[in-house]
């Protein structure tokens, strides 16, 4: 009778002056069929994850408001998966990003770093990205500048921005919010800037920077608070240095 590893059924072939081999197949052989130890695959290369370049800038930013920029990350070598993103300085905010996040080799995804300053001065950060990448760990500085919106001897700003619009067509409507990003090269994250419905279709923007670009768009609130999407954006509105 031949005999058999204790939980399988396949026999043990045993044949005398030949054990070392009989050790090997033995060990080779279970009820899962046949597996190796080791692997000749070489194993898998991991990728490089890089920022698009080396510090984020949102510019002039008026206290009490937010203003946006954006950055990029890129994969090169093999995917990389990034796990975790984080900023030194409550002030500064990494949106954009779902995280687990997967970058295909070659490919580049973006994200938008927000910043809200709660004082006046130039405000400084560090974006740490980790990802299964090499190295684990890469860093982007972070820059902005917190403005006062009041002009001099606190009568009021400098500038402001007067806005108006058409009425929404829709029946229902019981006001509009109204909307402002940064703008740099492009239109930032929009921040709603009226704190209650305006049931008007005019808006004066006075919290604004002096130097600055703004964005801006309204929406339709109906009576059971349902918002329409963005009207259409009014970009690049330029704000005086003096």
């Amino acid at each position: 009778m031949p005999e058999t590893v204790a939980g399988c059924s396949k026999p043990v072939l045993k044949l005398v002056g030949v054990l070392l081999l009989v050790a090997g197949l033995t060990f080779l052989s279970g009820c899962q069929g046949v597996s190796a130890k080791g692997s000749d695959t070489p194993g898998q290369q991991s990728g490089t994850l890089a920022f698009g370049a080396s510090k984020v800038d949102v510019g002039n930013v008026a206290v009490g408001s937010s203003g946006t920029a954006s950055g990029s990350l890129t994969a090169s070598g093999a995917n990389v998966t990034v796990t975790a993103a984080t900023t030194s300085n409550s002030a500064f905010t990494i949106g954009g990003l779902s995280l687990p996040a997967t970058i295909s080799d070659g490919q580049s995804v973006p994200f938008t770093i927000t910043f809200s300053p709660a004082v006046t001065g130039a405000a400084s950060a560090t974006l740490t990205v980790t990802s299964d990448g090499q190295p684990s760990t890469i860093t982007e500085s972070l820059t902005g500048t917190g403005t006062s919106a009041s002009g001099g001897g606190g009568s009021g700003s400098n500038h402001s921005v007067a806005l108006s619009w058409n009425p929404s067509t829709s029946s229902g409507i019981s006001g509009y919010n109204i909307y402002r990003a940064n703008y740099t090269s492009s239109c930032g994250t929009f921040s709603k800037i009226n704190g209650s419905l305006d049931a008007n279709t005019v808006y004066t923007d006075s919290n604004v920077a002096d130097g600055s670009s703004y964005c801006y768009a309204t929406t339709a609130v109906d009576t059971s608070n349902g918002e329409s999407s963005y009207s259409n954006v009014v970009s690049n509105v330029q704000i005086p240095a003096q």
